[in-house]
This record gives C-alpha cells, sequence and structure tokens, in this order.
C-alpha cells in the first residue's frame, strides 16, 4: 500500500491514472477506523482499479465547542486495517488546505434540518471538504456509510447539482453485536452509557415491529411517539421519519421512510437511522 501525504502529488497520480482509463474508487473518512468504514472499502474495491481511502479529521466540520481536539486518532491502526481491505494508496494529508483557501461549497434545504439544524458548520464543512477531496482524487466512484444518512444525501445532491462525474454508493449501516450503529465516537461511551446508547436503536426496532403490526398507512406521529418512550437520551436533538430521498416528513407511512434519531448522552452525539417498510 502507498502512502501519499501531499494532495497534489496524489492528484497528479489520479490524473495519470484517469487518462489510462482506470476507474478510481474512493472512501472519505476521518480514521479511527472500525468494520463499518472497511465494509466500505470492501464495496469500493469491488467497484474500481484503484482504491484510494483518505483520512482527515477536518476541521471545517467542527463547531467551537465540539471534540476536535479530542478526537480519536489511530495513524497505525488505521494502516493495518486499510492494507488488509485491499486499499491501493491511504492518503494523509499534513496540509490540506491552502494557507489562503476561501471558496465554500454549501447545499440548501438538505442541511436545515436534524444534524444541520443542531450543527450549522457541520454541512458546509463536509460539502467544501469532500469537493476538494474529490478535485484531488479524481474518483469515478465514491462510497460514503448510510449511517450518516443525512450527509449521504447531501453528497449526492452536490454532485448532482455540481454535474460532478462521480457515481456515489451507499454502504449499508453496520451494527456492532448489541445493536449499537458502529461510531468512532463510541469510544467516549462509558458501560453505563453504551447500554443506554442501544435504546436508539431499540427505538428504531419497535418503531418498525409497531409498522408492520399496523401496515401501510399508519401515521408517523403513532410511531414516532412509541419510539420516544424508549429513547434515553440526556439531550434529544430530533427523531423524524422522512422520505429517503428529499429527507422531508412524512405524516403517513404508505411506502418505505426512513427514521433519523440523534441525541446526547453523556456528552457524546449519537446518531441512528432505519428504513421503515409497512
Amino acid at each position: 500500500m502507498d502512502h501519499q501525504t501531499d494532495p497534489l502529488a496524489l492528484q497528479a497520480e489520479a490524473l495519470r491514472r484517469r487518462a489510462e482509463g482506470q476507474r478510481i474508487g474512493f472512501v472519505p473518512t476521518m480514521g479511527y477506523l472500525h468494520q463499518g468504514h472497511t465494509s466500505l472499502m470492501d464495496i469500493a474495491r469491488s467497484q474500481c482499479d484503484w482504491l484510494v481511502v483518505s483520512i482527515f479529521v477536518n476541521p471545517l466540520q467542527f463547531g467551537p465547542s465540539e471534540d476536535l481536539d479530542r478526537y480519536p486518532r489511530d495513524p497505525e491502526g488505521d494502516a493495518a486495517k486499510c492494507a488488509g481491505a485491499g486499499v491501493d494508496t491511504l492518503f494523509m494529508p499534513q496540509h490540506f488546505y491552502p494557507s489562503d483557501h476561501s471558496t465554500s461549497v454549501a447545499v440548501a434545504g438538505l442541511t436545515d434540518g436534524f444534524c444541520g439544524a443542531s450543527r450549522p458548520n457541520f454541512f458546509g464543512g463536509i460539502t467544501t471538504v469532500v469537493s476538494r477531496l474529490f478535485g484531488i482524487v479524481q474518483p469515478s466512484v465514491a462510497v460514503f456509510g448510510e449511517k450518516d444518512f443525512q450527509q449521504l444525501a447531501v453528497i449526492r445532491r452536490m454532485v448532482r447539482d455540481l454535474a460532478m462525474p462521480i457515481e456515489v454508493i451507499g454502504g449499508p449501516l453496520i451494527r456492532d453485536t448489541d445493536g449499537l450503529a458502529m461510531s468512532s465516537r463510541n469510544r467516549y461511551l462509558t458501560p453505563e452509557r453504551r447500554q443506554r446508547a442501544l435504546s436508539l436503536s431499540g427505538a428504531l426496532k419497535h418503531m418498525q415491529a409497531l409498522l408492520s403490526q399496523r401496515g401501510a398507512g399508519t401515521s408517523a406521529e403513532t410511531l414516532l411517539a412509541a419510539g420516544r418512550e424508549i429513547l434515553d437520551f440526556d439531550e434529544f436533538d430530533y427523531l423524524q421519519i422522512v422520505d429517503p430521498d428529499t429527507l422531508k416528513d412524512m405524516p403517513i407511512i404508505d411506502r418505505s421512510a426512513r427514521a433519523l434519531v440523534g441525541g446526547y448522552i453523556g456528552g457524546t452525539r449519537l446518531i441512528d437511522n432505519m428504513a421503515l417498510i409497512p
């Protein structure tokens, strides 16, 4: 596996490979990798000739009181996981943004609610960093996890709106054996708080079970009320049922929908989501 730290050198290599007709696969991450990340690499590996994974903790998507400085890092362990997944090039930039970087990319509408409502810098930071990464890596296909369902929808809209010739694939959400959605931030949870965090997946599963029982035409509020009874947040952010493509609320569940949940347990922000199928 090749290690690269220079954005311009990586871009030159990517352009050379594209000129040769190679299909470039890309998985952008912030590191502290787990099985959820490597599952995305597996998907990308099957879709490309040259697979690039980036590890960069992007400061633009963190608010002033968030965990940028203490965000978990494990560069040696991450490199081993990437090598094991068949990654060709691991990109860990030392200097990512030019000193006079002054351009931002924003997607309106899809970023207004959910995580975007409580983290105003978040999605602008994501779309800006991903746009620059796309320019450097020149991918034919990029894989993002469905764990961050709103982010996946935002990236797809950005790629469509800016006519980027990139196929965006969503990788299934991966759960730990206890049902908790895998996340680099799970390491912040004490055993007691981790147990409470299982209320996220528990609420979503309960909503699906109730929908299966009542069938198409069930009101979203009926399902949401049932889910809220199970959630055990210290600080509740959102629980909503939306159209999977537009992220608009669905008051009546008459077709496949997506339930999204987010909040804080002991200062750790957790999110989860699940398809709801009548």
